[in-house]
Order: structure tokens, then sequence, then C-alpha cells
């Protein structure tokens, strides 16, 4: 409803469960009167005739009487709330307002009429009245327009200083029943509520109390699943509320809650807080079905539901072009928590949402809050936008008519390239200088990036994946800071300390820092103010992707958010203090995911996981998702997101992830994980380490000497039981596949112990397997090959090495992914993280003419324990670092290697079974020898083979190997067209001899392919 407009007054409307009757002053002034009648009266014909219910809230400070009568609703006789009322019953209060109106309040148990007499306009009485009168503590504050442009957070009623801590030991484990971990025997345990935030144990006894609840312990065992999903809080007593105290507990949960054992004289022994996320889970499971969430806009206005059911009160903030500030009251929706605003005439602009709550720790607050659902924002994020995807101002040219290339028949078919938005044209001399780093670099066709792209789509490359481009924290949208690098030596900290310097308000991160998962982030925008234009250019930068026959991936991050609890770019937790998040046994933030956990197993957080993946695929014509830190997020919500993209998109949209299994949820410690182990037959691809860590050698946390001993397949660690485990990842990482190991026995894969006993092959399918050398994390290939390799290799020795780490990932069978500038031999100057290492460490040069190793030593932050081991390397930069002409050569190389790939189905197969039939590997066994690596491969029958037979070689040894394999005899063998072709990168395979009796020999460092027609 829009302030400008007068409304129409119904004939009644109620304020929870008080019923009010507007009628007409009989005064001469335009004052409006109110006659309110409690739940005793609500059965009263005006009451039931076109009765209008509005949510409970405030009308300002000094309502002591109503707020009292109203909270009341009928609680239970003896209660301190009702004790309130009747001392209150039938004074009068005459107070002025904060605007220095004049208030009159006869509160007369039953009937409560207020009078205010004004001199404002009618409609903005109507909104004063009809949104803040009802529920209420005393002190109540009313919002008004300058707390639209407040602090993010301010408190209205501070808790006392003695007042317990925000620990929170115990959990609620549905609407009614509650555990206590460590909780003694004997005694009564007593829930004390109070919805000022005023409780206190003063002397051994509760002060401060409004309502007060015995609880009965729980003689029947618990259900199996909701013991399992709270078994990590550890034993403790099982406890519930009586009928009439749980059908409280909504209201009382907008409160302060302390749950105290207590002795028979009632001193308090222990007493601790209460986690509430599965209460409300249960309380308000209507929630989930909610397809409105955020905002909606119409022809003729807008209207905004956020779910904050734990809110005493919410208001609007509506900041419409050319218009003030105006402050709007939000009606409750009991059943699910949620609260909603009607604004007519209202289709563009920006709002924002005042949610006064009740948080341990601080007392009752108002937060000043983004929607959780924002589609768009403006610059820095401290404004939703007001607005539908399918404005035309969102839609860049091509949007409607650029198809999209279509869905892999498989997703073993996928070769994904991963890219940040920023470092694909941050550099980019042949893009304007208003787009570079922006979603618009990609829209330059004719620039060198761009051209770079296309060549890799046209070479066999189907999937870009994208570095994080929702709304992130960490990068200033306007005024973000350039650091000046100084000229320095190639193993000098002053290029790193010149970018520490400003790191905290440059232009660069990676991104892993969610503010708003629904908007697309402003600092790849040429104007992050426009809230549309930001969509529009995030959305040509797809349509530019399409074009250039490549699908669009987006890495999104739903296990952690940038910030919790009060801080000011903590959205979810300003709305509902205590949900989101997942928390420990003490009621504290989980963190290991490097930040503020969030906790996908509630049901509104996983709604919104489910719903914004939806979203980006709907309405953003996103293609796959790929999940940090999948391994967070419960296995059931993950193959919930995939059945419903399926089933609203109308198509299979591919999800991979990182199913690394640590942190509290390991093992299962709360829920099935959407893990590496968990997700067979799932269809979800998780990303393997196994053949990753025997390729490159070592392990991800690997620092000092360890970088330089722990050698790989590749790079001077080519032992027999190391070439097994490359094995384990050319044959897809398969369970059930069995191979001869270099002890002479055959196993399945998944009895090649592989780590700390976990199973080498773990997955059913080919299509759950993402294999990969090289992503943003850890040190690039190029960086990690610096370490191991023997400091006097040769520039053009270094690019081949890189390119047979390639080689074998993209012979793999599986889903081939590849870290951008892979193929340009990358480099981050050994900086082993670098999500905040500036722009100056993450550099890539599509030119070809450098990869920007020995830059200088990397951010001491990540790096400095390494620097020992780093600074001789980068002191030799002139002899290691690539010349032009090998990075071409990295780079053709690729180009064939993606070729091959695609000239043929049986370097992905889509399905265990024909890998078990058409996959076998000679030279293996303890007779093998071990820095060869042969595949064999059988076409016959198979659509797209392309051959009746390939083989491929990989000897990563530094000389030439000759093998017999009987295997291979026959005759008929011919090098793969590829290599045969007038531009070959590599002219070493040429030099590759295979003959009819199977006596093969294969040149140093080269990865070759044969076929038979």
């Amino acid at each position: 409803m829009g302030i400008s407009q007068r409304p129409r007054m119904p004939r009644s409307f109620s304020i929870g469960s008080v019923c009010v009757r507007p009628r007409r002053s009989p005064m001469p002034s335009p004052s409006l009167s109110f006659q309110a009648r409690t739940k005793t009266s609500m059965n009263a014909p005006w009451c039931q005739s076109g009765a209008r219910r509005l949510p409970g809230s405030r009308i300002g400070t000094g309502l002591r009487s109503i707020g009292a009568a109203v909270a009341s609703r009928g609680s239970a006789k003896g209660r301190a709330v009702q004790h309130e009322r009747m001392r209150d019953c039938s004074q009068t209060t005459h107070q002025r307002s904060r605007r220095g109106k004049t208030m009159s309040l006869i509160s007369v148990c039953d009937v409560v009429l207020l009078q205010y007499h004004r001199r404002m306009p009618w409609n903005h009485f109507w909104i004063l009245a009809l949104g803040w009168v009802g529920f209420g503590a005393a002190g109540a504050v009313l919002p008004e327009a300058s707390d639209c442009a407040g602090p993010a957070s301010r408190v209205l009623a501070a808790m006392p200083a003695d007042a317990p801590g925000p620990q929170a030991r115990a959990l609620w484990l549905d609407g009614r029943h509650l555990r206590w971990p460590g909780a003694k025997a004997g005694g009564t345990v007593r829930l004390h509520h109070a919805g000022t935030g005023q409780l206190r144990v003063v002397d051994g006894r509760v002060a401060g109390a409004q309502a007060v609840a015995a609880l009965e312990d729980l003689a029947a065992p618990l259900p199996a699943e909701v013991e399992a999903a709270v078994r990590w809080a550890g034993a403790g007593r099982t406890l519930r509320l009586r009928d009439a105290d749980a059908a409280e507990l909504r209201r009382w949960l907008r409160g302060d809650l302390l749950l105290t054992l207590e002795d028979s004289e009632g001193r308090v022994s222990a007493h601790t807080r209460v986690q509430l996320p599965r209460a409300l889970d249960a309380l308000y499971a209507p929630a989930h079905a909610l397809g409105d969430l955020g905002v909606q806009v119409d022809a003729t206005g807008a209207t905004m539901r956020v779910w904050a059911p734990t809110a005493q009160t919410v208001a609007l903030c509506l900041h419409a072009p050319g218009a003030p500030v105006r402050v709007m009251p939000m009606q409750r929706d009991d059943a699910t928590g949620s609260w909603q605003a009607r604004v007519d005439g209202v289709r563009d602009g920006f709002y924002t949402y005042l949610a006064d709550l009740f948080v341990p720790g601080h007392g009752r607050v108002r937060n000043r809050v983004t929607d959780p659902y924002s589609v768009g924002l403006d610059a820095d994020s401290q404004r939703s936008w007001i607005g539908r995807l399918d404005d035309p101002r969102t839609e860049p040219p091509g949007w409607r008519t650029q198809a999209a290339p279509p869905p892999p028949r498989s997703m073993t078919d996928m070769v994904i390239y991963e890219l940040h938005v920023r470092d694909f044209s941050r550099d980019d001399a042949t893009v304007r200088p208003a787009w570079r780093g922006k979603y618009l670099g990609f829209t330059e066709p004719a620039s060198d990036g761009m051209r770079h792209l296309r060549a890799l789509a046209d070479a066999g490359l189907t999937d870009v994946h994208l570095l994080p481009v929702f709304d992130l924290a960490t990068v200033p949208e306007r005024g973000c800071a350039v650091p000046t690098i100084p000229r320095a030596a190639p193993d000098s900290p002053e290029q790193q300390a010149a970018v520490a310097a400003v790191k905290d308000r440059d232009c660069y991160n990676w991104g892993y820092d969610p503010w708003h998962f629904n908007a697309p982030e402003g600092s790849f925008a040429t104007d992050p103010d426009d809230a549309p234009g930001r969509i529009r250019e995030f959305r040509a930068m797809v349509v530019a992707l399409h074009a250039a026959g490549l699908r669009v991936g987006m890495d999104v991050v739903y296990n952690h958010t940038t910030a919790a609890g009060q801080h000011p770019k903590s959205v979810l937790d300003r709305v509902v203090p205590g949900y989101y998040h997942r928390l420990n046994a003490q009621g504290e933030v989980e963190r290991s995911t490097c930040c503020d956990n969030t906790a996908t197993e509630h049901a509104m957080m996983a709604k919104l996981m489910s719903d914004s993946v939806l979203l980006w695929a709907r309405d953003h014509r996103i293609d796959g998702f790929r999940f940090d830190l999948m391994g967070h997020q419960p296995k059931a919500e993950m193959l919930a997101i995939r059945d419903r993209l399926r089933r609203e998109t109308g198509r299979a949209v591919p999800l991979i992830g990182e199913g690394w299994n640590f942190g509290e949820v390991a093992d299962g410690a709360r829920f099935v994980q959407a893990s590496q182990l968990e997700l067979n037959g799932s269809g979800i691809g998780t990303f393997s380490d196994r053949a990753r860590d025997a390729i490159r050698g070592g392990g991800a946390g690997d620092g000092g000497e360890a970088q330089v001993t722990r050698k790989g397949y590749v790079n001077g660690g080519a032992t027999a039981a190391t070439a097994d485990m490359v094995r384990v990842g050319l044959a897809g990482s398969l369970r059930g596949l069995r191979m001869t190991t270099h002890d002479g026995g055959e196993r399945a894969l998944q009895d090649i112990a592989y780590g700390g006993g976990q199973p080498a092959g773990y997955v059913r399918e080919p299509s759950e397997v993402v294999n990969y050398v090289e992503n943003h994390d850890n040190q690039t290939l190029f960086d990690v090959n610096v370490f191991k390799l023997p400091p006097e290799t040769t520039p053009d020795e270094r690019a081949r090495v890189q390119m047979l780490a390639a080689a074998i990932n993209m012979f793999s069978q599986g889903v081939a992914y590849f870290h951008a500038g892979i193929e340009t031999l990358r480099s981050k100057s050994m900086d082993r993280n670098s999500y905040d290492s500036g722009d100056w460490f993450n550099r890539v040069d599509w030119t070809l003419q450098d990869n920007f190793f020995g830059t200088g030593l990397p951010p001491a932050w990540d790096n400095e324990a390494s620097w020992p081991w780093m600074r001789p390397l980068l002191a030799r930069a002139a002899q290691i670092r690539p010349r032009p002409q090998d990075i071409r050569f990295a780079r053709d190389q690729f180009l064939d290697l993606l070729r091959i790939r695609a000239s043929t189905s049986l370097l992905r197969l889509p399905s265990a079974a024909a890998i078990a039939q058409r996959l076998q590997f000679p030279n293996t066994g303890p007779g093998q020898v071990p820095g060869v690596v042969v595949g064999l491969l059988d076409g016959r029958g198979l659509p797209d083979a392309g051959f009746a037979t390939l083989a491929y070689v990989i000897n990563v040894d530094t000389g030439v190997r000759t093998l017999n394999l009987p295997e291979l005899a026959g005759g008929g063998w011919a090098l793969h067209p590829v290599h045969r072709a007038p531009g070959a990168a590599d002219a070493r395979p040429k030099r590759a001899q295979l003959d009819a009796q199977g006596r093969l020999a294969v040149p140093p460092r080269t990865a070759v392919v044969f076929v038979r027609r």
C-alpha cells in the first residue's frame, strides 16, 4: 500500500488476538479512535465480519498498558505478564509520542480505547496505528525514517550486566522436546521466558521472568532419526513441555529463554540457553513451501516477504526513486513466521528491513538489514533492489535469441575451464579500459582473452566455470584501492608488502565470502549502483560465452557466510539469530570451512540454497554448478537440488563439488554428507585427490621441505605404486573396476588404499569423479614443479612436464577440469593461496609473453614459513621462467590434447560398465616400467568411438623407454590424426614406434596416442 494513497478503512481488524474496530471520532477534528477487545471479546459480531488480521507489534514509548494487555493473550494465571496487565488495568496514561503528538490510552481490561489527537495526514496515521499497536515490551521504540539510514544495528534494550551469557548447551529437538547434554538427574528443570531480555540469575534464583514452565523428563527413547541428528551434542536429559506451555513456545521464542536446573527450594544449580533451529523447523514447517520470499513486483506495485519467525516486529524501509525514505509496518504470518508488506505504485527503487529481535548477549536490538533473497543491490550491498528479473533493463542484446550450447549427453563429455572474472580481462590491453576486470570484458569478441577462449572451445573445451560471481563481501564496489608495486628483485618481499598494505580495501578477492547468494557481484559491473545494469552486464557475459560455444558454470558457496552474529555484513543471523549457522555444543558458530559455517541441514537454510541455485539456472541461464566444500552439506539436500533443477528447468544441470570429509560434520557426525564416499549412484561429481596427489606429488597441505621432497609422477616420483594411483585416475576412480597392482595382486580399485586408509576407487559411475591437477587452490602446477624438478631443468622441459600432467588428466575417464592458465604455464610466484593476493599475484597473459614467475616472494600471511625454500628458486627466475616460445608450445599442446579427447568417445565413456568392458592397462604388476603408463581402449561397436582401438602412452621419464606389450600386438597402428597434422604442437610423438609384435618405443617426456581403424 503506497503511503501517498488514502486507504479504505476496514470495518474491523485484529492485532494478534485482539480485535480492533476503527470508528470515526465525534470530534470535529480529523481525529480517529480505536476500540479494541481482547481475546474474550473476539466472538463479537463486529470482530467476525470483515476483520483484517495484522501482526502484533508496538506503537511507541509509554504504551505499556495495551502492550501488557495484548501480550498476555489469556496466558496462564499467575504469570508475570498477567500481573503487569492487571496492575495496569483501568489506568489511563497520557503521554507525548516521539513525534511530539499527544496520545491517550485507556486500558480497561477487555476494552481499550486508543485515541490519537493527530496533526498529520490520515494515511500516515493509518500506517502508524495499524502497524505498530500490539505485542510489545515496555520502552518499545517506534521505527522512524532515520533508522533506515542509521547504524546496521542498535540496542533498544540492553541485557543486564549480570545476565547469563550467550552459551547454549541445550537444544530443541522439535516444537516441544529438548535435549540438555550433561545435565544431572534429579531436581526440576524449568524454562524461563522474558520478552524484554531481562532474565538474570541473582543469588541462585531467576529474576525478570514473565513466564515459567516446568519440564518433564521423557522416558521413551527418541525416534532413531532424531537421535542420530543430535548425537553430536552428547548424552543428557531429554525433556518436554506440557501441553499448555508448548502452545506458548512460538511466542516465547521471540524473546529471552533460559533453561535452569533447580533444587526443591528453587535454587539454580545450572543454567543454559537453548539452540533453537529444530524448534523453528518444526513450528514453522509451512514456511518451506513459501514461493515468494524476497520481492515480487507486479503491474501495480511490489510485495516483500522475509522469514523472521523470532522477530518481535519487522518494518520495511522504502527507498523509492524521487521520494523521501518511508517506513512501513510488515504483517506477520503466524503459520510460516514470515512478514509481508505490500507497496502499491512502487515498482523500482530499493528497500531494507528493520527487524526488532532479542539477540542473546546483546538484548533487544533493531537490525537494519538487506533481504536474504535480494536479487539485486546497490553499491556495497547496502540496499536491496525492487525489481523483476524479466525487466527489459536487465536484458542485454541477444538475451532472448542467443541459444546456450546443449547440455552434455553425459557429464563425462565435459571439459571444464575454471576462470575468475577479474583475472580474465584485468590486464588485457585489447579490452577497453572501463571493461577490464568486469563482466563486459567477455563481450569484446576481438580481445586477446576471447580469441583464446574461442580457440579452446573450437578444440574441445565445453564449459567455463566462473569463480564466485554472487555478491561478495570483501571487495569495495566503489573506490577500491590499486597498489603501486615497486620494481624489485624476483625474490624480494617488497612486492607482497605493497599488496599487503591495501589488501583489505583493494579490488581483488577470489570471492569465497558470500554476502547475498542471489545477486550478481557489483565490483564486476561498470556501475555497481545500477542494480538492473549489473544484472544486464552479468547476462551479457553469459550471452558472450554461449556465443563462443561454451556453457557457463558457477562456483557457489553455500557452506559458509562471510560473517555471522551482529556483524554489519551478517545478513542471515541478523534476521533470524542463531538459526542459519551450524553451532557447536556450546552454541558457538562452527568455523571449520574457514568462516562462519552455515547449517544446510536446517530446513530454511536448505531452502535458501535450493531456491538460489534454481534462480541462477532458470533466470540467469547458468548451465552447471560447482559447490564449494560440498561435503559440509547433506547428501539429501544435494539430491533434492538435482531433482528440482531437472524438474523445473526441463534439463539435467550438471552438479560437481568438493566432497572433502572434515570438520564437525566428518564421518556423518550430523547427517549423511554430500562427500566423496557417499555420493555413489547420485550422478553428482566430486573432485578426486587420488590422481591429483599422485601426479603432482605430496598433498595440498604440504609446506616447507615436504614441498621439495614429496615428488609426483611427472616430476621425479614415478614409482610403481604411484603409477598404480595414476591408473586409478585414468580408470575414473571406479570402485568395482579390477586392476593388477604393482605387487602382482589383482584388486578392485576400492581395495587399493589411499591416504589415511580411504579407498582409492570411490565412485560408482565416471560422471561422479572430477579429475584435475590444478585449480585456484594451492600453488599452480608450474609452481609445484619449480619446487620438485631439479633447478637446472630447462624452461622447455618444464613446459613438457606440465603438459604430461595435462595429458593424464585429459585421458582420464570422468569429468576433465582445468584451471585457467594451465596451458600458459601460469605462475603465481609460488603463492600457495592467492585468494587475497591482489591482481599482482593472480595475473594471466593471453599474449603468451610471460607467466609471471619470479615477481617477488608471495604474500607473507600464507607463505612466509616457506620463504626459505622459495627464495633461492625465485632468485633463479631468469633460468626458470619460460620464454614466449615455451608458453606457445604449452598452449598449442593443450589444444592438441583437447582435440584428441574430443575426437573419440573412448576417452569419455559414460558408464562404469563401458569402462570395465573397454579399458585395460598393459604394463602393470611387479615387472612394469613404472615411468610409462599405457591405456588400451576397444572402440568396436561404440558410436562416436572413431577408432576400432586406441592406445595412449605417457612416458614421464627423461629417456626413451622401450616396452614389449603383447596386448598391443597385431599391427595396423597409426599415430592419432592430431599428431600427424601439419600444425601438431609436439614433434616427439612422430618418433614414437609401435610394431605388429607390440614392441613400443616412446621418446622422453612424451604423451602419444595410437589408433587402429
